[in-house]
């Protein structure tokens, strides 16, 4: 497991954490697949309106994908995600932050897929910030709001892999 600059991080608290979670109507085997193959990962991920631009992406643990999100106005956020812990088919942690070393608003990430017994996936995201505040600044930002955009841009990408 890679260590992270930032020792907030190695500790989880309630009062640091964005949790989102999406039932979506897919076997999880598809659902990680869509998280975890770089062929489909910048594909959806992302707010509604938001394109992806690779640099350079390793899917594995201590990986890094390396890219620009850009916003409906083009505006362009530089995006750099190392990949910390992968259980297929189960789990998912990253860092997340701007494509720089050292960055102080990087944030934990974690996935987790877990089965229903009807097929569909349940889809926990957890963020973990190194302050309240700098969760604070997460939801005002919109972190919420776009992190159920981006799970719905799931939804329908993982719906047209299974026709």
């Amino acid at each position: 497991m890679t260590n992270s600059a930032n020792p907030a991080l190695s500790q989880w608290s309630l009062d640091r954490e964005i949790v989102m979670s999406r039932v979506i109507d897919a076997p999880r085997e598809l659902v990680f697949e869509a998280w975890s193959d770089p062929k489909h990962l910048p594909q959806w991920f992302g707010p509604k309106g938001f394109k992806v631009e690779t640099f350079e992406i390793d899917v594995r643990v201590g990986g890094v994908w390396r890219f620009n999100m850009i916003g409906p106005d083009g505006t362009v956020y530089p995006n750099r995600m190392r990949f910390r812990r992968i259980e297929r088919p189960s789990l998912m942690e990253m860092d997340h932050g701007l494509d720089q070393d050292d960055d102080p608003g990087m944030f934990r990430f974690t996935v987790t897929f877990a089965e229903q017994s009807n097929g569909k996936t349940v889809l926990m995201m957890r963020q973990l910030a190194s302050s309240t505040e700098q969760r604070d600044g997460m939801i005002g930002f919109g972190a919420v709001e776009y992190g159920y955009q981006t799970l719905d841009k799931l939804a329908a990408y993982v719906a047209a892999m299974s026709r």
